[in-house]
């Protein structure tokens, strides 16, 4: 997913932000195994993983990706990644993003809405590969679970962070 969020992508986020573009790639580099490890999580029981899918099928089928940075200076864009954000951190979100602001110097308002521009994206990502594999519920689970160990590698830590940013529901 890192190679999608890279040079022009990542400079037009970076625009729109109103941040350096360094700043923007550290940012996105923590909170994409984030997200991940928490749509895992999110995705962890059978009745989860197809609630996750149902709303691939119906809201997020990879059109985003279509025009990248078109969408995501769209108010509905960011409107929706926050939505996507409160459903799947919670009251936890705040603590998501003092963590990835203090790891990236962004402020945490920003590293906010960085975080509602990126949550679409992955879901527009996961919908895509959802569509192009015909995958059923627990296919999107794995998926997300060998995404989650990669992203444990990238960022050490985050397994720990996901234990204590999780809302049983």
């Amino acid at each position: 997913m890192i190679p999608l969020l890279a040079g022009d992508t990542l400079g037009g986020i970076s625009e729109q932000l109103g941040v350096d573009k360094n700043k923007t790639q550290q940012a996105i580099t923590v909170a994409l195994p984030l997200l991940i490890g928490a749509l895992n999580r999110n995705a962890s029981t059978s009745d989860d993983a197809q609630a996750l899918t149902g709303a691939l099928q119906r809201d997020h089928d990879g059109g985003i990706l279509e025009d990248l940075l078109g969408n995501l200076s769209k108010k509905k864009t960011v409107d929706d990644g926050s939505a996507i954000l409160g459903h799947v951190f919670g009251d936890k979100r705040s603590g998501l993003e003092q963590n990835i602001s203090r790891t990236s110097g962004l402020d945490p308002e920003t590293t906010g809405k960085l975080l509602s521009m990126l949550a679409p994206v992955v879901l527009g990502v996961l919908g895509q590969i959802r569509n192009k594999q015909s995958m059923e519920p627990l296919g999107v689970a794995s998926l997300l679970q060998n995404e989650r160990k990669t992203a444990e590698t990238a960022v050490p830590g985050m397994a720990q962070f996901l234990d204590v940013t999780h809302s049983p529901r």
